[in-house]
């Protein structure tokens, strides 16, 4: 289940706006992390100025409630005929604290003390360099995205150091992963040192990590895809044949000749998704079966299955 914004600001589902600006003000002052010393408070800093980042927004904030995290981070499909049938997913840039500058503005209780710069980074310090811990971020990529293999381009904001060697500048970047044919749910991407830059600190490395969207047809397990089709209940006694559109878009006619008993399933080899270690072989489709039975039967019907069945 993906996270949950407005339990992250103590918020109800019907929150208006005012609410939600308030429940952030309220939240991100007593979370601070140069109020709040508590090894958690930078972590529920940055959730705080996402939750809030994407429900302030009524474009991000609508997709969400529609669409939940998976959908705002993995894009959702456009309207038919589109060049890009999906939107652009939702990446945070993990600047907790430019969003806390951007809400507080001239009132920000904190503007005279020490600058926390947590774009891709942690707090700074003085003293021996040493770099600041991975940030991991979820990659969200369909089925065929991971059959076909593809380009994704994810804009980020880190601070880099000027040349001046002393003061910062948020920019973005944009970091490319061309995504291979058979990657698996948690392959793990690293950018090295792509994170915030800083005085005696070694970036962090951005590390994506691949998630599965739902499919609507498809369940993948390791190199398999698992089918599920919906048969009468006379097919699954006297044999029949299910079509199958694969993720490349061909048709299959698999024939069924067994009985379908309730722990029957089918093996159709080689029309599964690429392996990793060599994308030109695949696992296999797993088909198993969903039997409806008739809501009822004529008695002349259950006569007929009493002479086929029962004698």
């Amino acid at each position: 289940m993906g996270q949950d914004y407005y339990a992250v600001l103590e918020l109800r589902r019907s929150a208006r706006d005012a609410d939600i600006k308030q429940a952030y003000r309220k939240l991100a002052l007593k979370n601070h992390p140069l109020k709040n010393k508590e090894p958690w408070a930078l972590d529920k800093f940055r959730q705080l100025a996402e939750a809030y980042e994407v429900l302030s927004d009524p474009v991000k904030k609508g997709i969400y409630d529609k669409f939940g995290e998976e959908g705002l981070k993995g894009g959702i499909p456009l309207e038919f005929g589109s060049e890009n049938p999906w939107s652009v997913g939702y990446v945070f840039h993990g600047n907790a604290d430019k969003v806390f500058k951007e809400f507080f503005g001239g009132d920000n209780p904190f503007a005279d003390g020490s600058e926390v710069n947590m774009a891709f980074g942690g707090l700074r310090g003085k003293g021996v360099a040493k770099q600041d811990p991975p940030i991991e971020r979820d990659l969200y990529l369909s089925l065929e995205d991971l059959f076909y293999g593809c380009t994704k381009k994810i804009k980020i904001s880190r601070r880099v150091m000027n040349e001046d060697g002393h003061t910062s500048t948020i920019r973005d970047k944009i970091l490319t992963i061309d995504v291979q044919p058979g990657w698996k749910q948690g392959t793990r991407i690293t950018f090295q040192k792509e994170g915030d830059q800083g005085p005696n600190i070694i970036p962090a490395d951005i590390i994506f990590i691949v998630r599965e969207k739902l499919h609507p047809r498809f369940k993948r397990e390791d190199d398999d895809l698992l089918y599920v089709a919906t048969i009468p209940l006379g097919k699954a006694l006297i044999g029949c044949t299910v079509d199958v559109r694969t993720l490349d878009d061909r048709l299959l006619n698999i024939p069924i000749n067994d009985i379908v008993h309730p722990k029957y399933f089918k093996i159709v080899p080689g029309e599964g998704m690429p392996l990793p270690s060599d994308p030109t072989r695949k696992g296999d489709l797993v088909m198993y079966f969903d039997v409806r039975f008739p809501e009822r039967l004529t008695p002349a019907k259950k006569q007929l299955l009493r002479q086929a069945l029962l004698t």
